[in-house]
């Protein structure tokens, strides 16, 4: 499994967790988490994936 997927699994499931409304500090623990997943997923994209197409 790539960084990618894993990532991208891993982020799936704590969003999962914040829909069965955990308890608040599980809750600060769990997007404490989704946060440092977010920018390790930015960190993977191509350099200028998020640019838009010029010219």
């Amino acid at each position: 499994m790539s960084t990618l997927a894993r990532l991208t699994a891993q982020k799936e499931q704590l969003l999962a967790r914040l829909g069965a409304y955990p308890a608040p500090n599980e809750r600060v623990e769990i997007q404490a988490l989704l946060a440092k997943i977010e920018t390790a997923l930015k960190l993977l994209e191509p350099q200028g994936a998020s640019l838009p197409n010029r010219g």
